[in-house]
């Protein structure tokens, strides 16, 4: 069986024209609340108009925050309790995550998520007893160093850099009983990612 291409990291794909209106509609509604000048407004609308990438077009808006999105500042925090706990699909990240396996463990699958403006996530994993597992795109990397592995251990089955335009998840946190791991989507998660690409197509 031929392998799955594999898709170029979110950083680098090209940008569309919906990518770019949506880009200009954030930045005129934040030159109307008054947290961008008009000089500021017209230059950052022509790098937007111009853009290739949507790691240019992330890098006009990583500064702005709009009401009604939820609060970059405000930390994600998921119990994995006695059933688990998962977080996929389409999400919007915040800059921080706690994450607390308990007994069910805790899932952060990062593969769909609305990639525009992030830089650094900084996920505090507790494994505890049923562990955490975190699914990131390919190009994206994590730094693990500041985890304590416990007897669950720690494993990280990405870069220790994130390629150009790509996010970088930064952990801290104890490995409990039941570990942290860090990768990549396996080849039948890959299959399902396509399906579903095909299928929103």
């Amino acid at each position: 069986m031929a392998d799955i291409p594999v898709p170029a990291p979110w950083g680098e794909q090209r940008a569309s024209h919906a990518d770019r209106e949506a880009v200009v509609a954030r930045l005129q509604q934040a030159a109307a609340d008054g947290r961008v000048d008009f000089a500021e407004l017209d230059a950052r609308l022509e790098l937007a108009l111009s853009a290739k990438t949507r790691a240019e077009l992330a890098r006009l808006t990583a500064d702005l925050w709009l009401p009604g999105e939820p609060d970059p500042d405000r930390p994600l925090i998921l119990k994995g309790g006695v059933h688990g706990a998962v977080r996929k699909g389409r999400w919007q990240v915040p800059s921080r995550v706690t994450a607390y396996g308990g007994l069910g463990g805790v899932i952060l699958d990062f593969t769909q998520v609305d990639r525009e403006g992030i830089y650094e996530v900084e996920v505090e994993a507790h494994g505890q007893m049923g562990g955490v597992v975190i699914i990131v795109p390919d190009g994206w990397a994590a730094q693990t160093d500041d985890v304590d592995p416990a007897l669950g251990g720690v494993k990280n089955g990405t870069a220790p850099d994130p390629l150009p335009g790509t996010p970088l998840i930064r952990l801290t946190g104890n490995g409990g009983m039941g570990g942290v791991v860090v990768r990549h989507p396996k080849r039948r998660e890959r299959r399902k990612l396509k399906r579903a690409a095909l299928t929103a197509a």
